[in-house]
């Protein structure tokens, strides 16, 4: 930033600088030009042709350095077939005055003539009363005087425009510094969190950065929430491994002749309990995928398909809305279709009826069976890992707990009625929804 700040004043200093030198040395020429002209007016004002034919002066001309050798400042009038007509200051020298060209109008240029004098010489071309001849008046002065002035105009400007862009690149340096000296703080506050000493970023910031810092404190909470949740998982694991694993222990070392059957059954418990939690482990994984979207009534197409090979005898019917699109990876989606669409079909009587839906918050998939249905009383229960209400058909228990945890990852729910249409479970599941 600085860098750039400095580069940039330097830049428009720069052209500013060299714009106002030429101003300035166009407004000192012309007044020095607007001199030389007021004496050349002057000097063809007071000139006559005297009785020889020859050009004088009816009266002196005002600045004594006219009459002072090399002062710097002289005239001359010079015609074809005359001496020219010079001031004393020119002593033994003469302007150059060639006739070949006509000055009706002024005439104004610089001229090195004189070796260690540079000159400003104006002319202008005279016809004066009683003489034939085009008289050629001509006035010079010294460029030194101008040049000086120049200079010295020159010497300002850099220095000043100098000190100036020093300021201007300080005051840059100064603002970026304190302008961003709270990031300071929010480093020295994040490295207090890194190092435990702090939760949160706490400091009290300037407005344009607390956007910023409230983004990082909401970072650092996710990040919490996330290690909790991973260490639930890995708790709640650990427990379910537990028990299984203390059974075959205890079996093994009791030499019992039904070792195989109970490492079998136990070893199933666990798979089960290792199949939740990576099922869990995936949907927070995920989660953070904001661009994650999938359409629920693809979904159910697909877990229709696979379903009706299980329960041939089945009934799926489908109906809704065929846009509605949820924020969720479809993975995930079709896992929680299918617990929920197979158990309908597993638990019900033949028919199962799926209705797609939801508004703008939320996209619904509402699944309906003619089965026995769950009591009021027992469908909390039947949310629990391992609970099972029909332990005459085959099954885990832990198909509605993964779609209930799964469902909450996302910002969603599961909830149990009594279906009006069919008279079974009615199982309404509902996710944020995707525009």
């Amino acid at each position: 930033m600085i860098g750039i700040a400095a580069i940039w004043i330097m830049i428009l200093l720069a052209g500013g600088g060299f714009a106002l030198d030429r101003v300035l040395n166009i407004a000192l020429t012309r007044n020095f030009d607007a001199e030389l002209q007021y004496t050349l007016t002057a000097m063809i004002a007071s000139a006559e042709i005297d009785p020889d034919g020859e050009v004088r002066y009816t009266r002196p001309l005002g600045d004594q350095r006219f009459n002072e050798p090399a002062s710097g400042l002289y005239d001359q009038v010079s015609g074809e077939g005359h001496e020219p007509f010079r001031s004393r200051s020119l002593w033994d020298r003469e302007l150059q005055h060639a006739h070949n060209h006509r000055d009706l109008a002024i005439h104004i240029y610089d001229s090195k003539q004189f070796p260690d004098e540079p000159l400003r010489i104006m002319e202008r071309d005279v016809v004066l009363p009683g003489s034939p001849t085009l008289w050629r008046f001509q006035v010079a002065q010294a460029r030194s005087g101008l040049d000086e002035q120049i200079a010295v105009l020159r010497k300002t400007l850099i220095r000043s425009f100098a000190i100036l862009g020093l300021g201007l690149i300080i005051m840059s340096a100064l603002q970026a510094t304190f302008g961003l000296w709270p990031l300071r703080r929010v480093r020295r506050e994040i490295n207090a969190v890194r190092t435990g000493q702090s939760a949160r970023v706490d400091a009290r910031l300037p407005i344009e950065i607390a956007p910023m810092v409230e983004e990082l404190n909401d970072l650092l909470a996710h990040n919490e929430r996330q290690a909790e949740e991973a260490r639930t998982h890995a708790g709640n694991l650990a427990h379910a491994l537990k028990t299984p694993l203390t059974v075959i222990m205890n079996e093994a070392t009791a030499g019992s002749p039904d070792l195989n059957k109970t490492v079998i059954r136990e070893a199933t418990t666990m798979r089960r309990q290792v199949d939740h939690h990576l099922a869990r482990a995936r949907a927070v994984g995920r989660r953070g995928a904001a661009q994650s979207v999938a359409s629920l009534w693809s979904s159910v197409e697909a877990v229709e398909r696979a379903v009706s090979r299980l329960y041939p005898d089945v009934t799926i019917d489908m109906a809704g809305s065929r846009a509605a699109r949820a924020r969720v990876e479809r993975q995930d989606l079709d896992e929680m279709l299918g617990n929920l669409i197979e158990n309908a079909a597993k638990y019900g009587g033949g028919r199962v009826f799926v209705t797609i839906g939801g508004d703008a918050q939320f996209a619904e998939a509402i699944v309906e069976d003619d089965g026995p249905g769950i009591p009021e009383g027992q469908r909390a229960a039947i949310f629990e890992r391992g609970v099972r209400l029909d332990s005459g058909k085959p099954g885990t228990g832990l198909g509605l707990a993964i779609v209930r945890d799964v469902a909450e990852i996302y910002g969603g729910s599961v909830e149990l009625h009594e279906s009006e249409d069919l008279g079974g479970l009615c199982v309404c599941l509902r996710l944020p929804a995707a525009p």
